[in-house]
């Protein structure tokens, strides 16, 4: 081992130990260089690694400190199987690079990180944007594309926002995403729902539900439908689009796994949009990680100043690091190498989960679609509460479904599966842990 790196390992243990503590000085390069019997350049390459990896920070003329003491860690093994958690799995996101992104972002728009930044986002990032959109179909103007702090953001502006239309009622699926009711729960918002299954929605219910009551917009997840990981079919979207053209309703269209999407003829809602209705939204917490908090909308023409100025009331800008980073990551190609890796896991991940559920689950109806997200139908006399407790004690973990509907929305007996956090080969074991307990459950009742 070299010296430098002798050193590094131990002052490294040192801070991880704690015997340095966040702010602690280090002691002086002399002193090192006289415990360690090196030289003060010897000392330097040490405290440099250090420093590279933000553990020590170096003040001129005082000497060296320390971040902080705490050092990453592995994600920690459990038992459980997760079908219950939405978010991604965060210790194969490769942050490394996306830190070397993180630091180029702080040198090259430093200027820019001390000053208030544009309404509509970072120019460099929607270029980047523009580009990422077309690979999903979107093809748009720069000055109709936003930078928002997560899809949420765009959601709650737009629920409050004037319409052209002069409308106010908001119509959502139902089972929906499960913050944007709560959303709409909180803040008491003039709402009605419309009934989703595997199969889609009702288009004689949507057009009644268009024509009897003042609907501002639409809000749909067309593809990869979260609870249900359902996606419309052609013949749904063209009626979707034909009445909301009719009755002069706007569509928001969360498109937030489009990554994921393994049907290269399964296009947004937004794509055949001639009478520029639709609103098009999309997430990276999907793809990359909530904790980012940048999003993009599409917007037709007719709302760009409307949105431009509730959001600037809002937060004037989002986050110009992360915009700045995304902009690097996109812009390096490691977004694309990334987006290639991750969807091909989920697709294994999404054919284990279909291939367990007809496996283990034939009798029951569920969605077929590929994806993070399904469901399973339960008859009347399972006791979904008793349910999720049987199988938690299976170390089998679930989520209600109660916080996806409205409230007094007649609720289906849905059983909801979420395989973001879930390692492929626990799929199966996972699925028929539910089987015994649904089987369990219907010898008792019988």
């Amino acid at each position: 081992m070299l010296k430098y790196d002798f050193i590094y390992n131990q002052l490294m243990q040192q801070i991880q130990m704690g015997n340095f503590h966040a702010g602690a000085k280090l002691p002086s390069i002399r002193n090192l260089s006289l415990q360690f019997s090196c030289s003060k350049s010897t000392v330097l390459t040490a405290l440099n690694k250090l420093e590279t990896q933000h553990l020590i920070y170096a003040i001129p003329k005082s000497g060296y400190f320390v971040v902080d003491h705490q050092l990453p860690h592995a994600p920690a093994a459990n038992d459980f199987i997760d079908f219950a958690t939405s978010s991604p799995t965060w210790h194969v996101f490769p942050y490394k690079d996306f830190q070397h992104c993180i630091n180029k972002a702080i040198d090259t728009y430093q200027t820019d990180l001390f000053r208030y930044g544009t309404p509509q986002g970072l120019p460099s990032l929607i270029v980047e944007a523009k580009k990422l959109l077309e690979t999903y179909q979107i093809f748009t103007h720069e000055d109709n594309i936003f930078i928002t702090s997560g899809v949420q953001q765009s959601l709650s502006l737009l629920s409050i926002m004037p319409f052209p239309n002069q409308r106010t009622t908001i119509l959502v699926e139902q089972p929906s995403y499960h913050l944007y009711m709560d959303y709409l729960k909180t803040y008491r918002l003039p709402v009605v729902g419309i009934k989703r299954t595997a199969e889609g929605i009702n288009l004689d219910e949507l057009e009644q539900l268009f024509s009897t009551n003042t609907i501002k917009f639409f809000y749909t997840m067309p593809r990869l439908h979260n609870p249900l990981g359902s996606s419309y079919s052609k013949k749904g979207k063209y009626g979707i689009h034909k009445l909301a053209n009719k009755y002069d309703v706007y569509i928001v269209e969360d498109d937030y796994l489009a990554d994921f999407e393994q049907n290269s003829k399964m296009d947004p809602l937004f794509t055949e949009d001639l009478e520029e209705r639709v609103i098009y939204l999309k997430s990276f917490s999907k793809i990359m990680f909530p904790g980012l908090r940048i999003g993009l909308a599409v917007l037709p023409r007719a709302l760009i100043s409307t949105f431009q100025q509730y959001k600037n009331t809002t937060d004037i800008d989002s986050s110009m690091i992360s915009q700045a980073a995304l902009e690097l990551y996109l812009k390096s190609g490691m977004f694309d190498r990334y987006q290639l890796k991750v969807s091909e896991d989920y697709t294994k991940r999404g054919n284990a989960l279909q291939h367990s559920l007809k496996k283990h689950l034939p009798m029951y109806k569920t969605a077929t679609d590929i994806c993070m997200h399904s469901h399973i139908i339960l008859p009347k006399e399972v006791n979904m509460s008793n349910l999720m407790q049987q199988l938690t004690q299976q170390h089998v973990l679930l989520d209600s479904i109660d916080r996806n509907y409205l409230d007094g929305f007649f609720r289906e007996r849905i059983l909801k599966l979420n395989i973001s956090n879930v390692e492929e080969q626990k799929i199966d074991m996972g699925i028929k842990e539910i089987a015994i307990a649904l089987t369990n459950m219907n010898n008792y009742y019988s």
